[in-house]
């Protein structure tokens, strides 16, 4: 059965956790990870990108010069996409990237990506302290404490935490994520994941049933 240390922000072992078996110690399958963050990232593309075709351009109107007797090539138009201005050939444009993966294979996506974090050891449950204000200078101390600092760290909170949010922001390399919303991608980016009691159990709750 997967265990996890729980560490207090000042990064002492305080205890040990029991983790969920649905959650963090289910088969790994890399090809539903592959597939997850494939299609996460091309939902991240706006797909804005629009070039002009030959009949899009401006000019192209009248025939450059006669058909024979100037020693030059023949030419119809001025939009032609060999000319300097012309029309671009099979350009990009406008269209949706949008994939859509079954809920069954994200789920296996995110269970594999929790599982490899406890089995790589990378997993941390933390007591966060409870800011009056935003304090970054405390977020970033609690990282030094747990000897992680300057990798890339996930943090998952139970629901909004707006000063604890304020206070990660600037920190490099850490990103603040509420448990519930948590995405294979963002586990599978982070060096070291870390989980707040409740914001485990709140991952348990979504994610492991």
């Amino acid at each position: 059965m997967a265990t996890a240390k729980v560490y207090s922000q000042d990064g002492q072992v305080t205890g040990e956790q029991t983790l969920s078996a649905k959650l963090f110690d289910t088969p790994v399958k890399p090809f539903r990870i592959h597939q997850y963050i494939r299609g996460y990232l091309a939902n991240q593309r706006q797909g804005t990108h629009s070039t002009l075709g030959r009949s899009e351009v401006a000019g192209g109107g009248s025939k450059p010069w006669r058909q024979k007797g100037t020693g030059r090539a023949r030419v119809g138009t001025t939009s032609s996409p060999i000319w300097i201005g012309g029309g671009v050939t099979f350009g990009p444009k406008p269209r949706s990237y949008r994939s859509k993966l079954p809920k069954k294979m994200k789920r296996q996506a995110i269970t594999s990506a929790f599982t490899l974090k406890a089995k790589e050891d990378r997993l941390r449950i933390v007591e966060v302290p409870e800011l009056e204000k935003p304090q970054t200078r405390q977020v970033a101390r609690m990282l030094a404490d747990l000897n992680i600092a300057g990798k890339k760290v996930l943090l998952l909170y139970e629901g909004v935490e707006r000063n604890l949010q304020l206070s990660c922001r600037n920190i490099p390399g850490l990103k603040y994520r509420r448990a519930a919303l948590a995405s294979a991608y963002d586990l599978i980016e982070a060096d070291y994941l870390l989980l707040t009691p409740r914001g485990l159990k709140e991952c348990e709750e979504v994610f492991g049933k």
